[in-house]
């Protein structure tokens, strides 16, 4: 049986603010409805996007606890969606859970190769459903547990990473998801000087991207070193 079928939702005394945000990105009305439906009978907060462009803006707005996403869609596919949130430091670890029709082995490894933490293939089991997304919840709760990076000084990464101050401060702030032109603000720069300095940053740490330059420096902040740091 698949989880279309559902009840209206009970009453629930649960404040809002302590609920587990689940976004549910998926074009399909009654499929997207009737999974609102069930996450809020099981005391979560559903947050709903119908097609994956809404769902990538809503995503990096909300910071949902995990994400269960269609793979084929207008705007942006599944597999779009899940590239431009894990290439994001703010959301690449998000939980992201596909839900889709696209059961086949290779489409399956496409979505694990891009990241996907599980895979489930329509029509799914209310049961199994919520089997996956407490799993994610409750390793996410173990990481974050392990998982206390200092924000507060820019200069761990200037003793691990051999980075000027003004450097360490860019690479800083790019960890907590800031653009070129937010740091340029932050920091008092033209948003070129940024540029410049975050591909020093690029080639100090011999990586090609904001994510990987970004959990080199969550490495170093998240540190016994750092976290003593003020």
């Amino acid at each position: 049986a698949g989880c279309c079928r559902c009840a209206a939702p009970r009453r629930t005394t649960i404040a809002a603010s302590n609920m587990k945000k689940i976004l549910v990105i998926e074009d399909e009305p009654e499929m997207r409805r009737n999974l609102a439906t069930i996450l809020r009978m099981e005391h979560f907060h559903p947050l709903s996007a119908e097609n994956g462009r809404v769902g990538v803006e809503l995503a990096r707005k909300e910071k949902p606890d995990v994400i269960l996403c269609d793979v084929m869609m207008p705007e942006l596919d599944g597999y779009g969606v899940i590239a431009e949130l894990r290439a994001n430091p703010a959301t690449a670890a998000i939980p992201f859970i596909f839900l889709t029709a696209k059961g086949e082995k290779p489409d399956v490894r496409a979505g694990m190769n891009l990241g996907a933490d599980d895979y489930l293939t329509k029509p799914v089991t209310k049961a199994d459903l919520l089997a996956a997304i407490r799993s994610r919840l409750e390793r996410a709760a173990q990481q974050a547990a392990e998982f206390k990076p200092n924000f507060e000084s820019a200069k761990p990464l200037e003793e691990a990473l051999g980075l000027s101050p003004r450097v360490a401060e860019v690479l800083l702030w790019m960890t907590q998801g800031k653009t070129n032109s937010e740091i340029a603000t932050i920091l008092g720069n033209s948003e070129s000087t940024v540029k410049k300095q975050v591909l020093e940053i690029f080639e100090k740490l011999g990586v090609e991207t904001r994510t990987a330059a970004s959990l080199r420096a969550i490495e170093v902040l998240n540190s016994p070193a750092a976290r003593r740091s003020t």
